[in-house]
């Protein structure tokens, strides 16, 4: 190898640790995390209301969206008058969830103290997590709804999936179908473009109900039906 090759290995490596670093640095902030936490619904946020849920005044507010915006972690949408912020993407959104469950291992003997609103049903960025969206993934993993390689759906799974009335976009850059670890049942939801997917159809057809401002989502009594049919699933 090149002295000069050699060099920019070095350079390189050094530039990677203090990237690493600074995303680290960003999110070590309990303020910045229940911010980071609020944006995990997937929705755009107003300054103002995330200094509400962090409990923190405005100006606080603005610094720690100053630090996260420099750190690539959240982006700032304008519109008129107003400035909203969202996270930067499902791969924050996935890194968020990760450090989650990672956290909740560390806690020795742990009891998990998630809501139970919360544990049942929620947002995770696009997709839906929770007891529900965990157990609807071992059914489709169950009935053969996935490759067995996995990534994508089998013939079943997208049959099932048409049947539901859900949009598959073909030829995304994004993973068709992947397993995301739920932190609070410690066991995988669907992720991907087509859990994505899932949850807007969700939503067009009123079967679940979005609580303004919260991940918190409750099943309608259309959609506790079509858990039924569809997952064999019964929300007690």
């Amino acid at each position: 190898m090149k002295p000069n090759a050699f060099k920019a290995d070095i350079d390189d490596s050094d530039l990677l640790e203090k990237s690493m670093s600074e995303i680290a640095s960003a999110i070590a902030d309990p303020s910045r995390v229940s911010i980071l936490c609020a944006l995990m619904d997937g929705r755009a946020w107003t300054a103002t209301e995330l200094s509400s849920v962090a409990n923190i005044a405005a100006s606080t507010a603005s610094a720690h969206l100053a630090k996260l915006l420099n750190s690539q972690l959240i982006t700032c949408l304008s519109q008129g008058r107003h400035r909203y912020y969202r996270l930067a993407g499902v791969d924050i959104a996935t890194l968020l969830e990760t450090l989650m469950g990672v956290s909740m291992k560390t806690q020795k003997g742990c009891v998990t103290k998630t809501p139970v609103h919360l544990r049942k049903a929620r947002t995770c960025y696009d997709h839906l997590a929770g007891e529900v969206a965990v157990a609807m993934y071992e059914f489709m993993d169950k009935e053969g709804w996935f490759l067995p390689e996995g990534g994508a759906l089998s013939p079943i799974g997208m049959a099932k999936f048409q049947e539901i009335g859900v949009e598959i976009i073909p030829h995304t850059k994004r993973k068709s179908v992947c397993t995301c670890l739920d932190w609070s049942e410690r066991r995988f939801h669907l992720g991907g473009s087509t859990g994505a997917a899932l949850l807007v159809t969700f939503d067009q057809k009123g079967w679940i109900a979005r609580t303004a401002g919260y991940r918190e989502v409750t099943f309608t009594d259309a959609g506790i039906k079509a858990l039924g049919r569809l997952f064999r699933l019964s929300l007690k």
